[in-house]
């Protein structure tokens, strides 16, 4: 079993930034990769990105590309999502999840609790 825990969420202006955390245990070897989803109210879970490190490959929605990124601190067994000039539009529960490399839910088989992100206009 994997094990993760979100923070950093909450509450910001449009333009603002963010950086969220997502703190792996367990079983953190069984899988190689992590992603980043989110779900608005009414709305379906949404891929925002994901990124392997051997080899690395990292995707990102078009939504978000090149204002957000994935890193990692492995030492701390933590992933983070740097959100950057944020939009009303980038709204929503964000979860992390772990698994293998993919653009769609059914990739990753670990999934943490979510943390809120509100960007006011």
């Amino acid at each position: 079993q994997v094990q993760l825990v979100e923070s950093g969420g909450g509450l910001v202006q449009a333009g603002g930034s963010l950086r969220l955390s997502c703190a792996a245990s367990g079983r953190t070897f069984s899988t190689s990769a992590m992603g980043w989803f989110r779900q608005a109210p009414g709305k379906e879970r949404e891929f925002v990105g994901a990124k392997r490190w051997s080899p690395v490959t990292t995707y990102y929605a078009d939504s978000v590309k090149g204002r957000f990124t994935i890193s990692r601190d492995s030492a701390n067994n933590t992933v983070y999502l740097q959100m950057n000039s944020l939009k009303p539009e980038d709204t929503a529960v964000y979860y992390c999840a772990a698994g293998f490399l993919g653009r769609s839910p059914g990739a990753y088989a670990y999934w943490g609790q979510g943390t809120q992100v509100t960007v006011s206009s």
